[in-house]
């Protein structure tokens, strides 16, 4: 369950909008083009429509997606990158740098031991 207890440094709130082990991964190729659902499930092999749909339907409710729903038989809907989710991929991009800087650290450290 989602909290609504507000969040003073809005760190939590920007884990909570990534966290989960799809979205980051969804960003990506949203920001690069719209999607189409079964496009998605095939750029992440392991992930069940189940989950793909969940993470997207949360992604959706935080700003980060909009859901475009053309109303054609066969249906056609299309996810795309908001504004709010664009703004996002700086504060993930860093966070992978930093990632990566650490991954370095650590084995600069078990080649010391």
């Amino acid at each position: 369950m989602r909290s609504t207890a507000p969040d003073d440094c809005g760190f939590a709130t920007a884990l909570q909008a990534i966290g989960g082990k799809w979205k980051t991964s969804l960003l990506w190729p949203l920001h690069l083009r719209p999607h189409r659902f079964a496009e998605l499930r095939r750029l992440l092999p392991g992930i069940s429509e189940k989950v793909l749909a969940q993470q997207l339907r949360q992604m959706q409710a935080d700003g980060l997606i909009s859901r475009h729903d053309y109303g054609e038989v066969p249906p056609r809907v299309e996810y795309s990158i908001t504004p709010l989710g664009a703004s996002l991929n700086d504060a993930v991009t860093a966070m992978s740098n930093w990632g990566k800087q650490h991954e370095r650290w650590k084995a600069q450290q078990s080649i010391l031991l």
